[in-house]
């Protein structure tokens, strides 16, 4: 029997539904947004702010602000890929195990060998355990401090290597901030209060019993890596072992491991093998056109690796070199160009392609909403794309390559 084929125009609609990017269906908070995204990308910290904008109705600093730091629905983790997303609390345990714990495993390792290496230790083991209970015994009793606090007052954290001798980016970088992202991956310690803006990442840290009122609960790594399956595929699917591996950060075993237990049923992806679950093969159903301006590393654009049925040929434009998206415009269910902010701080808006009188309409209103909600504050991408380079260089010829 044939596969169930889901053409492109359904994978359009189904993102503009369950990314809430359909004015029709926007969220009611950040914690909805978040949930409907699994969680959401939050290496930029202004991503986060941003991502939920475009797809929270009213939605102010104030009220991302208020989850992150007040009522700690959604909590800061570092997760799939070595990446800090935004989690929402109840998801917790599961990221923690089906993907957090592997990178703290491997992150560990790294920091022992490297400190070994750099000479500062003959037994980075031992160092690394003597460390951490330092740190931890600090940060009890709900204290929250800096990374350089923490380093000022824990000798044996204070210490660096040199990387990229010789290079333009090369220096030294020091040990606190890697040992406490281990810390956080294992679930032990959380970024707490930010002293920056929301535009800027200051983390305190403190443990994250104090900070939850509870450690993560215990959950183990198949059922992890089930359950984070399960919840993409909902969200992002149909998608290929080959989306899931890249958003897991993980393998092609567990991967498939996963899509077995879920009896996740196999459809054809326009020659490509996707899946999806198997009470979710009915369509979504057509959606009015709809645009929207995205931030860079927002988790729609970052969702998928095989990505050229929403991003066409505009990759080397709206990505670096390092697979990181810039801000991007979307309408009717694909990118079609760039917003940016100019000197004053003036959002303007850059189309790659002719999309039509009633699609440039829709994303100029949008940057005029935008422009409208950033109030002249200048939002900075922290990985500038090629295009943006360009742009911001004062060139606004059309970049399609």
């Amino acid at each position: 029997m044939a596969a169930p084929r889901i053409d492109v125009d359904e994978r359009r609609a189904r993102l503009a539904v369950r990314h809430r990017l359909h004015p029709a269906h926007r969220a009611p908070d950040a914690v909805d947004a978040a949930t409907s995204l699994v969680c959401l990308h939050g290496t930029d910290p202004a991503t986060v702010y941003l991502s939920a904008w475009a797809r929270v109705g009213g939605f102010t600093v104030a009220d991302l602000d208020r989850a992150l730091y007040d009522d700690r629905t959604l909590v800061k983790h570092m997760a799939m890929r070595r990446t800090v997303f935004v989690v929402p609390r109840k998801t917790l345990p599961v990221v923690q195990a089906g993907a957090s714990a592997r990178v703290a495993a491997t992150q560990r390792r790294t920091v022992v060998k490297d400190v070994e290496k750099a000479g500062l230790h003959d037994d980075g083991e031992r160092w690394f355990d003597e460390v951490s209970r330092h740190i931890l015994a600090a940060l009890a009793d709900g204290r929250q401090a800096t990374s350089s606090e923490l380093k000022a007052e824990i000798p044996s954290l204070d210490g660096a290597m040199e990387f990229g001798a010789g290079k333009s980016w090369g220096g030294l970088v020091t040990f606190a901030p890697r040992v406490l992202t281990v810390l956080s991956a294992e679930g032990k310690v959380v970024r707490a209060s930010n002293k920056g803006s929301w535009r800027v990442s200051r983390p305190t840290w403190t443990t994250t019993e104090s900070w939850l009122g509870s450690g993560i609960d215990a959950v183990d790594e198949t059922t992890g890596v089930r359950e984070l399956v399960r919840m993409w595929l909902r969200a992002f699917g149909p998608g290929t072992e080959v989306d899931l591996k890249w958003w897991l950060g993980s393998t092609l075993t567990a991967v498939r491991a996963a899509l077995k237990e879920l009896d996740a049923v196999e459809v054809d992806l326009d020659g490509r093998t996707g899946h999806l679950l198997p009470d979710d093969l009915e369509p979504q159903g057509e959606v009015e056109p709809w645009g929207a301006l995205l931030p860079g590393l927002d988790p729609t654009v970052m969702g998928w690796s095989e990505r050229d049925w929403y991003l066409g040929p505009y990759k080397e434009a709206l990505f670096d070199s390092n697979g990181n998206a810039g801000p991007t415009a979307w309408w009717d269910g694909r990118i079609v160009g760039t917003w940016w902010q100019t000197g004053t701080g003036a959002v303007s808006l850059h189309l790659l392609e002719d999309i039509g009188a009633e699609g440039t309409a829709v994303l100029r209103e949008e940057a005029t909403r935008l422009d409208d909600w950033l109030g002249g504050v200048r939002v900075l991408p922290r990985f500038p794309t090629p295009l943006v380079k360009t742009l911001a260089n004062g060139s606004e010829t059309p970049v399609t390559g």
